[in-house]
């Protein structure tokens, strides 16, 4: 076989009588197996994220890696991009620059419709997103296509939490959907202290922290929750939905939740 004898012999006895750093990396590489099959769609970084919070196991990310490669343990989360196009009544101006600071909640939220199909229904999903800490902060669900009341029930959910924050402006970015530059909508905002924001026509990367999230919530919905096999989807979105805020670690909070994110820096 071309094998040298001494390593021949090495390998047989690390195989007999394993040290107790390959006896480790084997309970380790399990652990990570475990977590890869309750959720999928993520990856080494994210895996070792959640073993830390979940467990209280420290690993460092190229440790994590290299479980992850023996394992061959790799992300299924697949990205798809949606481009869309509306009939526009009121445009208004892109404010998410560059220079934007955002250093407190309620400052910016993002907006957005994401469709999918489950048990052989059509379901749209209209998500509110704090974009201080990634927060879903409302939400609605329908599954009658072109709903419009998915946009004003989260529109409702997001004023009445706008009453906690009455005296400071935010800004609310939104595709040029036909609910979102419709006269009903746009007629409530300023009411609210709230001013409207929108993405150029075709163009999702002006709304890409909404779009990436839309993807990551249809991915782990399918892939980790399994909303094919449960009686009510609707329900599991609720139950995603406190996962998302309260569970899920995020990349870009240093792999905090949403809500340990704001309970850390809100005093």
């Amino acid at each position: 076989m071309d094998v040298n004898r001494r390593s021949f012999y090495y390998w047989r006895k690390n195989l007999n009588n394993p040290s107790n750093k390959i006896m480790k990396r084997n309970a380790d590489i399990l652990l990570f197996k475990k977590y890869h099959e309750l959720y999928p769609s993520h990856g080494y970084k994210w895996l070792r994220a959640i073993i830390e919070k979940e467990e209280g196991i420290v690993f460092s990310v190229n440790y994590a890696h290299r479980c992850c490669k023996y394992a061959g343990i790799r992300s299924k989360a697949k990205k798809i991009k949606i481009r869309r196009k509306y009939d526009r009544e009121y445009v208004y101006p892109n404010l998410l620059t560059a220079d934007l600071k955002i250093d407190r909640p309620m400052q910016v939220v993002v907006s957005d419709m994401t469709a999918f199909w489950c048990k052989n229904t059509f379901y749209e999903l209209t998500l509110y997103m704090d974009l201080f800490n990634n927060e879903i902060i409302a939400y609605d669900i329908s599954s009658k296509r072109g709903d419009r009341t998915t946009y004003i029930n989260g529109l409702d959910q997001l004023l009445e939490k706008k009453k906690e924050y009455r005296n400071l402006q935010l800004i609310l970015h939104t595709d040029q959907g036909s609910v979102y530059s419709s006269k009903s909508y746009n007629e409530l905002l300023p009411l609210y202290n709230i001013i409207h924001s929108m993405s150029r026509a075709g163009t999702p990367t002006d709304n890409a922290s909404m779009e990436a999230i839309n993807g990551w919530i249809k991915e782990e919905l399918f892939t980790d929750f399994k909303i094919n096999n449960l009686d009510d989807p609707v329900k599991s979105i609720d139950e995603y939905i406190y996962f998302f805020n309260n569970k899920r670690p995020a990349y870009s909070l240093n792999y905090m939740t949403p809500i340990q994110y704001k309970n850390l820096y809100v005093k």
